[in-house]
């Protein structure tokens, strides 16, 4: 596996934003952040690009337990998931893969969190439809 998870779906683009974030709220995450790249690249630089949000998703539980064994783990959180619109007009969704990018750290104290995580990332994903 690499270093994400994704699914490709056809629906409109803001009723798969709403769909992702309450599948990630079936599986224990909250979203921290919505980033509008497209909007923020627009009135930036100028520069016009499909939609794409990356919503910054959370599981309370594990983020806590993960910062008792790494306190500088809050690098690498929250996980992202992107939602993004193809070039054929369908929408795609992805995750980042908590156990790619928490390998990272060397601390084999947080494979079981990481397992963890991907499970419930790639279950949301998974069941995204629109």
């Amino acid at each position: 596996m690499g270093y994400y998870m994704a699914k490709t779906v056809n629906g409109p683009f803001d009723a798969v934003v709403t769909e992702v974030t309450a599948r990630l709220k079936a599986q224990g995450f909250g979203v921290l952040s919505d980033i509008d790249v497209q909007a923020t690249l627009k009135a930036k630089t100028g520069a016009d690009m499909p939609k794409y949000r990356i919503l910054g998703a959370c599981n309370p539980h594990f983020a806590h337990q993960a910062l008792q064994i790494e306190d500088k783990l809050g690098v690498l959180l929250p996980c992202n998931v992107v939602v993004r619109e193809t070039a054929d007009g369908r929408v795609e969704v992805a995750s980042i893969d908590p156990v790619s990018s928490l390998e990272r750290t060397g601390n084999i104290s947080l494979a079981s969190i990481a397992v963890a995580i991907r499970r419930l990332l790639s279950q949301a994903v998974a069941d995204v439809r629109a």
